[in-house]
């Protein structure tokens, strides 16, 4: 081995938009260094290392097979269509190496299973690029969850309310790969509802939902691809909850999150993606009513500062790096913590699809 032993090393198989600012993330990210990227061509290769000011020691491959050969390298980045992550996931497993695989992490949980098992059984660690769960606002306000209940929690919570919207251009309706069927067939379900199913999982602290029925108001393109969806899950037990999603590539951007408990609610307006990378904010409001008259209200919401030294995506590197070092050079089991809560949230996302097919029926987990 070359270089830092101590320094998680690296690799991202292609070129996608999203593997730019993942890249970035891991200059920034402590204890990470990036140390090879892939793409189907060698030139398409150096040309992105050119356009993103990548130093000279980045190994650049035009396979990505070269990358899970390369000894040098701890971890894959794969920022691919969905539909390849199972084959470069399982493949970069059974090489030893990490897995960060960008989201939704498969297409079914069928799928996603034989990724789990690859990593399970070759002992690496598995992570999906779920970025805002890193950020230290998401751990501020899981704070106010407590139960049971103290002077700071908002109580048992009864509705989740959770939006992640952005308008597209025709180019992307066209062409882009989140609408083709042999790409991305979850469409925005996949790419857009994975966080709002995941942030209603989250404040139920990822207790499954009794039942999911997605609302017949359902967009798809000419191939089948959903464009807009929304969709209800339920819990019954031990207290009942509701959560209200809606995704769409058809709106005008919105990621809010909302979520109310018996004694308090707390709002996000920017929860996948806060509005700048050095601090965010929620709001919080305990105890309100309405006037007499109602004609207002008796408190106003507390907006709660969170600072961060790094931005989410560099946090998130961070944390998986820790968990790999701890791995290689500890000899630390992988933690499941990650894999699970990436199983929960393919769960309901199927869940969803298989309600859709049903004609918006109720299905049970």
């Amino acid at each position: 081995m070359t270089g830092n032993t101590k320094t998680v090393r690296f690799g991202i198989l292609g070129c996608a938009h999203i593997a730019r600012k993942v890249a970035r993330a891991i200059g920034l990210a402590p204890g990470a260094t990036l140390g090879a990227i892939a793409s189907r061509s060698k030139e398409k290769a150096e040309r992105f290392a050119a356009e993103n000011g990548f130093p000279e020691s980045v190994r650049i491959y035009g396979s990505y097979d070269q990358v899970l050969e390369d000894a040098d390298v701890d971890a894959v980045y794969v920022p691919l269509p969905t539909s390849l992550h199972v084959r470069w996931a399982v493949m970069a497993a059974g090489r030893k190496k990490h897995v960060l695989v960008e989201k939704p992490a498969a297409l079914d949980v069928a799928e996603l299973d034989l990724i789990l098992e690859a990593v399970e059984s070759n002992g690496v660690q598995f992570m999906d690029g779920s970025m805002w769960l890193h950020h230290p606002r998401t751990a501020h306000i899981h704070q106010l969850f407590s139960v049971p209940r103290s002077a700071n929690s908002i109580g048992p919570i009864r509705f989740i309310r959770s939006t992640s919207t952005m308008p597209v251009t025709p180019e992307f309706l066209a062409s882009d790969i989140r609408v083709k069927p042999e790409l991305d067939g979850l469409g925005a379900l996949g790419d857009l509802a994975w966080y709002c199913i995941g942030a209603s999982l989250w404040a139920k602290g990822y207790q499954l939902p009794t039942t999911v029925t997605a609302l017949p108001d359902v967009t798809r393109n000419s191939a089948g691809v959903i464009l807009s969806i929304t969709a209800s899950l339920l819990w019954d037990q031990p207290n009942q909850t509701v959560a209200t999603i809606h995704s769409s590539f058809l709106s005008h951007i919105s990621i809010d999150l909302a979520i109310c408990g018996s004694d308090g609610s707390v709002h996000l307006r920017d929860f996948i993606i806060p509005y700048q990378e050095t601090s965010a904010s929620f709001d919080l409001t305990f105890g309100a009513k309405f006037v007499d008259l109602h004609i207002g209200w008796n408190v106003k919401p507390e907006e709660v500062h969170v600072a961060n030294e790094l931005p989410q995506e560099a946090l998130l590197v961070q944390e998986f790096s820790r968990l790999v070092a701890g791995i290689r050079d500890c000899g630390s089991q992988p933690s499941s913590k990650w894999p699970e809560i990436s199983r929960k949230t393919q769960l309901v996302v199927d869940a969803v699809k298989k309600s859709l097919e049903l004609g918006c029926k109720p299905v049970t987990l």
